[in-house]
C-alpha cells in the first residue's frame, strides 16, 4: 500500500503547517509597522497646535522621523543577523509603544523631535526585520508570500489612520487615543513572539553598515523610484485633483483612497499572481501599469478618470516592492540582512525626498507634468526589471 504521508502533497502540507506560526508572526510585524506609522498622521495637527509652531518649524521637526529611520534601518540589518529578527521586531515595537503617547503629549519641540527620532528608528527596524523574516519564511515555503505580507502593512495603515481619526472625531482625548494605539501594538507584539523562526547560528558580518554594491544598488534604486511615486500620490494626489481637475477640496482625498484600497486588495492576491507570472513579468508588468495609471491621473480632464488612474497606479505598484525585497533576499552580492536594510534605506529615500522633488518640479513646470515625469521614471523601472531579476 502507498504511504500517503510521504507524498509530495502531504510533505508540502506539513511544511506549510509548520510555517503557520512564522507566517502569522511576519504578518503581525508588518501590521505593527503600518499601524504605528499611520497612527501618527492624525496626531500631527494636535502636536502643531499644542506647541504653537508654524509650518516651517513643524517641517524641520518632522525631519527627525526620517533621520531616525535612516539610522535605524542599517542598524536593524546588523542586529537581526546577530540577535535575530524577533529581537529587532520586539525592540522596535516597544519603541512604538513608548513613543506614541510621547508624540501625543510632547511639551516642546525638543521632546517631539527626540520622540520622532526614536519612533522613526523603531519603525525602520521593524520594517527591515519583517522583510528579512518574510524572505526566510518565503524561501522555506517555496512559494511567493511577500505580497501578502506587505498587504498586512497596508491593512495596518488603513486600520491605524481610520481608528485614530474615528476616536478623535468622537471626542476621545488625544492621550487616551495614543495610549489605546500603543496597547494594540503591544498585543500584536505579544501574539507574534512565539512564531518567529530561530536565529541562524552563522551570524553575518560584524560591520554595523556595509556600503551597498552590485545588484543591490539597482534593486534599491528601483525601490526608491517606486516609493517616490507612491509618496507623490499620498502627498500631491489631492492637490492634483483639487487644483488641476477642479474637484471640490473636501472630496479630493478620494484619489489616494482609491490608490490605497486598490493596493491593499491586490497585495492579498499578489502572491498567486507572482507565482503564475514569475518575478520578471510581475515586476515589469506592475511598473508599466503604475506608469499608465500615473499618466492617466495626470492628464485626464475628468476627475473621475483621474481617480481611476490612481486606482490603476495602486493595482500596478502593489507587487513591485514585495518582488524587489524577494530579489534582495535571494541575491548573492551581499549578506541578506545588509541587502534588505540597504534596499529599505534606498527605498525610504524615495519617500523622504519624493514630495519635495515633486513640489520643485511642479513649481518649475506644472503639477500634471511633474506626475508625467513620475510615469517616465516607472517606465525606467520596467526597463530595468530584466537586469534585476537575472542577477
Amino acid at each position: 500500500m502507498e504511504n500517503v504521508s510521504s507524498s509530495p502533497a502531504s510533505t508540502g502540507e506539513r511544511r506549510h503547517a509548520h510555517l503557520g506560526p512564522a507566517k502569522l508572526s511576519t504578518r503581525l510585524a508588518f501590521f505593527i509597522a503600518g499601524f504605528g506609522l499611520a497612527c501618527w498622521a492624525p496626531l500631527v495637527p494636535y502636536a502643531k497646535a499644542r506647541l504653537g509652531i508654524g509650518e516651517a518649524e513643524l517641517g524641520s521637526i518632522l525631519l527627525f522621523l526620517g533621520i531616525g529611520s535612516v539610522v535605524g534601518m542599517p542598524a536593524a540589518g546588523h542586529l537581526a543577523g546577530r540577535l535575530g529578527n524577533r529581537a529587532v521586531v520586539a525592540a522596535g515595537a516597544i519603541g512604538v509603544v513608548l513613543c506614541l503617547p510621547l508624540l501625543a503629549l510632547a511639551p516642546n519641540g525638543l521632546v517631539l523631535g527626540a520622540s520622532l527620532f526614536v519612533f522613526g528608528a523603531a519603525l525602520g527596524g521593524i520594517d527591515v526585520a519583517a522583510n528579512m523574516h518574510g524572505t526566510e519564511v518565503q524561501v522555506r515555503a517555496r512559494q511567493p508570500l511577500m505580497s501578502g505580507f506587505h498587504g498586512l502593512y497596508s491593512v495596518g495603515g488603513l486600520v491605524g489612520v481610520g481608528a485614530v481619526t474615528l476616536a478623535l472625531s468622537f471626542g476621545v482625548d488625544v492621550a487616551w487615543t495614543a495610549g489605546a494605539a500603543s496597547a494594540i501594538v503591544l498585543l500584536c507584539l505579544l501574539a507574534s513572539l512565539a512564531g518567529f523562526l530561530p536565529t541562524p547560528k552563522a551570524a553575518q558580518a560584524h560591520a554595523l553598515f556595509v556600503v551597498p554594491h552590485g545588484i543591490v544598488v539597482l534593486i534599491g534604486a528601483m525601490a526608491g523610484l517606486t516609493f517616490l511615486s507612491e509618496s507623490a500620490v499620498l502627498d500631491w494626489g489631492a492637490i492634483l485633483l483639487s487644483e488641476s481637475k477642479g474637484m471640490p477640496i473636501d472630496r479630493a482625498g478620494a484619489g489616494y483612497a482609491a490608490f490605497a484600497l486598490a493596493m491593499t486588495i491586490t497585495r492579498f492576491v499578489g502572491d498567486g499572481v507572482v507565482a503564475r507570472l514569475g518575478n520578471l513579468k510581475a515586476l515589469a508588468g506592475g511598473a508599466l501599469l503604475t506608469a499608465a495609471g500615473i499618466a492617466l491621473a495626470a492628464w485626464a480632464d475628468d476627475s473621475r478618470v483621474s481617480i481611476a488612474g490612481f486606482a490603476l497606479t495602486g493595482f500596478g505598484a502593489a507587487n513591485i516592492v514585495p518582488v524587489l525585497f524577494t530579489l534582495a533576499g535571494t541575491q548573492k552580492a551581499m549578506p541578506v540582512g545588509y541587502a534588505i536594510s540597504a534596499v529599505s534605506l534606498l527605498g525610504y529615500l524615495g519617500v523622504f525626498l519624493g514630495p519635495a522633488l515633486v513640489g520643485h518640479v511642479a513649481a518649475l513646470l506644472t503639477l500634471p507634468l511633474a506626475f508625467g515625469l513620475l510615469a517616465v521614471l516607472m517606465l525606467a523601472v520596467a526597463c530595468l526589471s530584466a537586469q534585476a531579476v537575472k542577477a
